[in-house]
């Protein structure tokens, strides 16, 4: 049950739904930057990658609703699906992707622990990698957006369904975006 009642069915509004339908005038805005770092044209990271790091960031701060949201929307834009998101959930030191993107996760990680975690030495080794300065800011705003977003969700005390309906969700997405 919600810390408040946001006058909804919260079966019907799971986890941020919800307090986006209570409050439109702050959804507006907050959807707005969610399709900016999510989906909005990007030179080098794709709209999966940028999700997964969404999904991986929600996992680290045990948000359900958004990791499994995210999860589900990376996994309806990256080539494995939910194999590969659940791998790089799991261990992404060992997970099949680029030397890259694991050394973004790390400054990710570092983001949900503390802002001061991203150090110097984690900022190098994703350029080490070919990791640029776009990429960095980039990951950096997407973590601490999540972090804010797992927050505002898990805040409010909001419903997360069990596995269910997330993959419906992700084709809308998908297909249009968070601001439509």
């Amino acid at each position: 049950m919600a810390h408040i009642d946001l006058g909804l069915d919260e079966k019907a509004f799971p986890g941020i739904t919800g307090p986006m339908r209570y409050r439109p005038e702050t959804a507006k805005p907050l959807n707005a930057l969610a399709e900016v770092l999510l989906r909005a044209p990007h030179p080098t990271l794709t709209p999966g990658e940028r999700e997964l790091i969404a999904a991986y960031v929600s996992g680290l701060n045990e948000c359900r609703f958004c990791c499994a949201s995210h999860s589900a929307f990376a996994a309806a834009q990256l080539p494995t699906g939910m194999t590969l998101v659940d791998q790089v959930r799991a261990d992404p030191d060992t997970a099949p992707i680029s030397a890259k993107l694991r050394a973004l996760l790390r400054i990710a990680a570092a983001v949900q622990a503390g802002g001061r975690q991203v150090t110097t030495e984690l900022v190098e080794a994703a350029r080490a990698e070919g990791g640029t300065d776009l990429e960095i800011h980039d990951t950096v705003l997407i973590a601490a957006a999540f972090c804010m977003f797992n927050r505002y969700v898990d805040g409010l005390g909001t419903f997360a369904p069990e596995g269910e309906g997330y993959e419906a969700t992700a084709a809308r997405i998908v297909a249009h975006g968070y601001t439509a």
